[in-house]
């Protein structure tokens, strides 16, 4: 049996949105969210993710997602189905542990600034693993917020 799980984290940045869309659109500045436990890498000529420096629907890449930036731990077949400047982008790819993975990163404007909403969705290759998975990525994501709005707060 296939289980679909989910994870859900919204929080509002103090930053204009123009700011965190360049934020998340550049991969170097993208995996100072990660920093220092994670890293992803890309091909040095993705600068930025644009709908006009992406194929979408085609993979982008393979990319390595690195333990402290030296060991790989996991792989993203990284594929943008939607992006749209601004406002968010849907990601679909398939990993070595996960046979589908959604991220949708939506940002709205805030009183304060900027609402970070990530969403994302995953089958398990491994389905009695799927709930220590659930946990590390959700994990991670709380990670990923909490260094947003240090960044920008």
């Amino acid at each position: 049996m296939t289980t679909t799980r989910e994870v859900f984290i919204s929080s509002i940045v103090a930053a204009p949105r123009s700011a965190l869309w360049e934020h998340i659109s550049t991969p170097a500045l993208l995996n100072r969210e990660f920093s220092p436990f994670l890293k992803m890498t890309f091909p040095k000529s993705v600068e930025t993710l644009t709908p006009q420096t992406v194929p979408l629907g085609q993979k982008l890449c393979r990319s390595w997602i690195l333990l402290f930036g030296l060991l790989p731990v996991e792989y993203d077949d990284v594929t943008l189905v939607e992006i749209e400047p601004g406002v968010r982008f849907v990601e679909r790819s398939s990993m070595l542990t996960q046979s589908f993975w959604e991220h949708i990163r939506t940002l709205e404007d805030a009183d304060s600034g900027c609402r970070v909403t990530d969403r994302v969705r995953f089958v398990s290759r491994l389905s009695l693993a799927g709930p220590l998975q659930q946990a590390l990525v959700k994990a991670i994501f709380a990670w990923r917020h909490k260094r947003l709005t240090s960044l920008f707060g």
